[in-house]
């Protein structure tokens, strides 16, 4: 079903709004499945939402999926400097928030978990968040947590860092390729995938958030395939809006993401291929039924519609409060039943933060980053009048 959100631009597709809510549900297990991660002790076996982090490459296929419904029917009236800014305003402003959060929180967060962090200068710090501002991603050598991360402020803009380059390949290749040569790219990308998942020693997916050549090599397979087979599915199948699939769809996200790690620690590869699998195949079921879906009830509809809010505010935001969260967890030996209480009221509140964050920064300041860069001439006109200008329906 496609309906109206918050959006920054007054000439923006109406969404799609089954497939908002998704990822607004999708950013709240990763978040849960931040919280505990702890408590696993290094066992992925033990792992809360066991494959969680599968959200992300949920996410790209996702971003595939809605820039090619968003864009791909309108180059012949739009550049790609406009492309850029657009992309620049919808993301990078929360990214900015993310990191700032980071920086605040950096020291309240040393702990045997962060070894780096009690030692690291001011200065460094300060150059770190500079440079974690610009989305430039920082080699090992750089690290100040002890983690080897891209993004050591704000760990999940690892994949903020690959869905911009997911946008320049979409910009100046992706969108030119007929449907025949995306649909063999895409299949390469899906052996890529599958070969990763089944060979890799961990027995799953997780990895990408570094500049180590393994890292990196993980992280552009995670994201080539749910990419470009998000793009691929919006060209292929066409959008409905006579089916109640909210609940479905939410339903298969939430098992398939919490089922249990397959094949044991004996067969890992067992894990890798059912990784793969949920992928390549319920994926792009689930994001299929979503888009052919409808939500009806205004109830419905405004929950919806919150969970697409809130889902990328709450996905960049959130981190760093979870690690000043681990560090009060291994510093005070903190029990699994009282941390898990806490753990609670942190997910709630990263949920509060995150609408806050929405409604009191980024809407505001996209808004008006859009009035200066993106309706220079016309920002003095109302909406309506800009819409009839441009000669869209109303």
């Amino acid at each position: 079903m496609i309906q109206n959100s918050n959006s920054t631009f007054i000439d923006s597709k109406k969404h799609l709004l089954i497939l908002d809510a998704l990822r607004g549900l999708a950013a709240i297990m990763v978040v849960t499945m931040h919280t505990f991660e702890l408590f696993c002790e290094g066992d992925y076996h033990k792992l809360f939402i066991n494959h969680g982090y599968l959200a992300v490459d949920f996410f790209f296929m996702l971003s595939g999926y809605v820039m090619a419904h968003a864009y791909d029917d309108r180059w012949n009236k739009m550049t790609v400097v406009d492309f850029c800014k657009r992309r620049l305003i919808r993301l990078h402003p929360l990214i900015i928030l993310g990191m700032t959060f980071g920086a605040l929180l950096f020291y309240s967060q040393a702990s045997a978990v962060f070894p780096k962090i009690a030692g690291t200068p001011v200065w460094q710090l300060v150059m770190i968040t500079g440079v974690g501002y610009s989305l430039i991603p920082i080699p090992p050598a750089m690290d100040i947590r002890g983690w080897n991360e891209m993004h050591p402020l704000n760990g999940p803009a690892w994949s903020l860092f690959f869905e911009y380059l997911a946008n320049i390949l979409h910009v100046f290749i992706l969108r030119k390729l007929p449907n025949l040569v995306l649909s063999l790219f895409v299949f390469m990308a899906a052996v890529a995938l599958f070969h990763l998942a089944i060979t890799k020693t961990s027995g799953d997916l997780i990895g990408g958030w570094s500049l180590e050549p393994e890292q990196l090599r993980i992280g552009f397979t995670r994201l080539l395939f749910p990419y470009m087979a998000g793009m691929l599915l919006r060209r292929t199948v066409k959008i409905g809006s006579n089916k109640r699939t909210f609940l479905l769809t939410s339903a298969l996200l939430v098992l398939v993401l919490s089922f249990p790690r397959v094949g044991g620690h004996e067969h890992l590869w067992l894990n890798g291929l059912y990784e793969a699998l949920i992928i390549v195949l319920v994926f792009p079921l689930i994001i299929y039924l979503g888009a052919i879906g409808e939500v009806k009830g205004v109830r419905s509809q405004k929950v919806c519609t919150f969970l697409g809010d809130i889902s990328y505010p709450l996905y960049i935001t959130h981190f760093p409060f979870v690690c000043v969260y681990y560090a009060w967890i291994t510093n005070n030996k903190t029990p699994l039943a009282q941390g898990a209480l806490i753990g609670i009221l942190l997910i709630i509140g990263a949920i509060a933060l995150a609408y806050a964050a929405l409604k009191m920064y980024d809407l505001p300041i996209r808004k008006w980053l859009a009035r200066q860069f993106i309706y220079t001439k016309d920002k003095k006109l109302p909406p309506t009048r800009y819409l009839q200008k441009q000669g869209r329906k109303l």
